[in-house]
């Protein structure tokens, strides 16, 4: 039998799940999930700089133009694993991608305005206006599992 399949199965007789190798697993972490996927997906981390995190998370109360104040705890909690998760902290493929592109002293904001990520979505402006995409960062209105970590178009 297969490692992965063995380990696979042996989760699944536990009632555990198996991680996944990469830096697009889904967000695994509640807290996350849950204040950040209230507006918007929950992004991987690895699509930006533990710093860019850093900045995000001390601004939330001009969060690109909402307030998304969080109680100190609940912040820094997020605060915590999104820098522990952080393109330049993990190794995987995706980080090293969106990384490259970063200035040594960066921390952008927005994922969307990453050359990697520009690069792959080159399309006139009218789709991304259209209602069921609404804006650049609504990765599910194209990627289907993109909450999963999938972003594949098979």
């Amino acid at each position: 039998m297969r490692p992965i399949l063995t380990t696979a199965l042996a989760a699944a007789l536990l009632g555990t799940t198996v991680a996944r190798a990469d830096d697009t697993a889904p967000v695994t972490h509640e807290p996350t999930r849950k204040e950040c996927g209230e507006c918007h997906m929950a992004f991987q981390p690895a699509f930006l700089p533990a710093r860019s995190w850093t900045a995000m998370m001390a601004g939330l109360a001009d969060h690109f133009g909402e307030d998304a104040s969080l109680p100190e705890d609940t912040a820094r909690s997020i605060r915590d694993y999104l820098t522990a998760n952080a393109g330049d902290r993990v190794s995987g493929k995706l980080a090293r991608k969106y990384m490259r592109w970063v200035a040594p002293d960066g921390a952008p904001q927005r994922i969307t305005e990453n050359p990697a990520f520009v690069k792959e979505h080159r399309f006139r402006d009218e789709v991304w206006k259209l209602p069921q995409v609404g804006a650049k960062s609504n990765c599910p209105a194209c990627h289907k599992q993109a909450e999963l970590g999938l972003y594949d178009d098979d």
